[in-house]
Parts: structure tokens; sequence; C-alpha cells
């Protein structure tokens, strides 16, 4: 069985992501979790713009449309800077491990704005491996230790926090077809700067150089290159199912935990595994397919010429794919295996 680029830049993205955990939770205490997530978020956002630089042999113009604009900013205040903030709030006035449940519902949500607002297409098959990766996240968020009072407005802060990334993603959905690096370090420079000063301003202070310097370097990997595969795993399959497979993360946290911490293995752990192997397979082995009817579309995006993008160019092409460029999709009817990409967004 074949695995398509997007499923495994979601894959890898939930990897990166679970591997920062343990690292950025062995480094939280010195700092305020507020600020220690400034931190992660700007090396996030300062480590893509040198990769960005570095790539582009200077600053190039974003790819974005002005149409394209709106949809980013509206992602940054949910994600980048909502969230965090929510989520600070709430986990001052919750318990580890009502928290740890809580922080489920981002797949949830995610997938339920996807097919109820976004009209992403979704089955049976779909729905149940979605279900089976959350419930595994919840198996191990139960085990997890945790003890403390939880009140309901630090319950609501948590789950609003989730709908703020849930909205996010799928807000990022709309711009994914742009370039992935820029609209992870404009995201990660956005919520990097609002976080630091927002836990100044309540009192935090800055860390010493080289822990600053080790914060960043986690921010940079398991948010940053995260984020970049996550945008290319929105791209290709949509926020429902990028959303479900990057909830294997929790699965790849509590693995690295076991392995290079020392954690004792338990049944939950095995169960967990289990579970999302189960949900991660139904995805895998999906095929979704019907006539469908593609409406004439112009936009800017790396691309191969495929049976969607059968253009001529306006330039002197050298041959070389993948190639960005911007090209106008003519109006096609056709049947085949999709996702629901940035070429399939249609209604069934």
């Amino acid at each position: 069985m074949a695995v398509n680029p997007p499923v495994l830049a979601a894959l890898a993205a939930a990897l990166l992501f679970g591997a920062s955990t343990p690292f950025a939770k062995a480094l939280l205490g010195a700092v305020s979790p507020l600020l220690l997530a400034g931190l992660l978020y700007a090396g996030s956002g300062i480590g893509l713009s040198v990769a960005r630089l570095v790539r582009d042999a200077g600053l190039k113009p974003a790819s974005l449309s002005r149409a394209e604009w709106p949809w980013l900013v509206g992602a940054i205040i949910a994600g980048g800077v909502l969230g965090p903030v929510l989520l600070m709030y709430g986990l001052a006035r919750t318990s580890a491990a009502d928290a740890s449940l809580l922080l489920n519902l981002e797949a949830v949500l995610t997938a339920l704005l996807a097919w109820i607002v976004f009209r992403e297409n979704a089955d049976r098959r779909i729905v149940l491996g979605m279900a089976l990766i959350v419930v595994g996240g919840v198996v191990l968020a139960w085990s997890a230790a945790g003890a403390g009072r939880t009140s309901v407005i630090g319950a609501l802060s948590v789950a609003g926090a989730c709908g703020c990334w849930a909205l996010d993603n799928n807000l990022t959905r709309k711009v994914s077809a742009g370039d992935p690096v820029f609209i992870a370090a404009t995201k990660g420079l956005v919520a990097g700067i609002t976080n630091i000063l927002l836990a100044l301003a309540l009192g935090a202070r800055l860390p010493p150089p080289a822990w600053s310097a080790a914060a960043m370097g986690v921010g940079f990997v398991g948010y940053g290159v995260s984020l970049v595969l996550f945008v290319l795993a929105l791209r290709g399959l949509g926020s429902a199912r990028a959303g479900a497979y990057f909830s294997t993360a929790p699965f790849v946290g509590a693995a690295i935990a076991i392995g290079a911490f020392g954690e004792p293995v338990s049944w939950p752990f095995g169960l967990a595994a289990t579970l999302m192997a189960v949900g991660v397979w139904l995805h895998l082995t999906e095929v979704h397919e019907h006539e469908h009817a593609h409406d004439a579309l112009t936009h800017t995006h790396a691309h191969r010429h495929d049976a969607h993008h059968q253009h001529e160019h306006a330039f002197e092409w050298d041959g070389r794919e993948p190639h960005t460029h911007e090209h106008t999709h003519a109006p096609l009817v056709h049947r085949h295996p999709h996702y629901p990409d940035v070429h399939h967004r249609h209604g069934h």
C-alpha cells in the first residue's frame, strides 16, 4: 500500500510536534508557561524566516493573493494569539489530567468545523478512524498523573483554546496552496512576539540566553518545521484528515517519554497505540471516488503537470518539476480517487 506525500507530511508533523512535547516539558519550570510558549513560537518564526531568506537568496514577496490574507490573519489571531492565552489561563484552573483530556477536543472540533462549516466531505470510515485516534488520545490522557480541582471557567478556557486551534486549522487550509514556509514563519513570529510581550507584562522575566536558545531550538523543530509539514498536509488532505493524523502526536510524545526519559510502559499506552493504529489504517485505506466537476480556478502553488495541471506557460520553462507560478485551471469533469485537497473542495 503506497502512502501519498500529504499523509507522510501529516504523520511527520505529528512526529516532530509530539517529540517536542517531552523536551518542552523538561524546560518548563524555569519560566512561566506563557513565556515558554512565546519562546517556542519565536524560535519557529525566526528559524523559518532565516531558512526562507537562504532558500530564496533574499526576501521575496509572499505568494498569497489579496483575498487570502484575511484567512491567514484570522488563523494567526485564533491559533497563535487567542489559543495560547486561553490555554495558559485554563491550565492555571484545571488539573493536569483534565486539561489533557480536554485538549483532545481540538481534533474533534477541527473535523466538525471542516464538515459542517467548510463543507469538507467525510464518510463513515473517516469518521470512525478519527474517533479511534481521538479515543486513543483520551486513553493516554486519562492515564496521565494529575491532581487538583478543575473549575468550570478553567475547563471552558481549555475547550476555548481547542476551538481556536480548530478554527486556525480550517482557516490555514484556505491558504495552504501558498508557501508553507512563509505561512508558518509569519504565524510563529506574530504568536511568539505576542506571547512574550504578554508574559513580560504579567511579570515574567527572560531566562538566561542559553536556556532561551534551547527553547527556541525546540520550537523551530517541533513548532516550525512541524507546521510547514502540517500546511502541506492541509493542502493535500483537507482539515479533518490532516487533523486526525496529527492527533497521533500525544502517542509520539508518550513513546519518547518512555524511551528517552525512562517513564514506565503501561497498559493504557498499549491500548492507545492499538486504537490509533487502527484509526490511521482506516484513513490510509480510504478510497473516495466519484464523478466531480472542477470550476475555473486561478491560483499559485508548487505543482507538476498532471491531470489537473494541463496548461501552457507564459514564460520560458526549463522543464523542472515541481515548479511554482500562477496558473489557471479550465473547467473539468472527471472521475478518479481523490482527497479534499486544494483542487477538490467540492460539495456532494
